[in-house]
């Protein structure tokens, strides 16, 4: 079953959202030096794609670009 452009758009939307969010309050100041913390995140984010039904052979790839992207503003979600 192929999913229609506006639904597959509204859940990487959705996707989108769950993981800032995730990332977002899951952080720490030291989140980027402390694996234990990496690990968990690499977990959470691996968790909402497989909700979602992302492709399983595209996860890992998928995880390492959030947490990149989450180094690249790390500073404003860190408390």
């Amino acid at each position: 079953m192929l999913l229609s452009a506006s639904k597959t758009d509204d859940t990487l939307k959705n996707i989108a959202r769950e993981l800032v969010e995730t990332v977002c309050n899951n952080t720490t100041i030291d989140w980027t030096v402390r694996e234990a913390v990496r690990a968990k995140l690499r977990v959470m984010v691996k968790r909402i794609l497989r909700k979602y039904g992302y492709p399983p052979d595209k996860q890992e790839k998928a995880t390492i670009t959030v947490l990149q992207q989450a180094e690249l503003i790390a500073r404003d979600w860190a408390r």
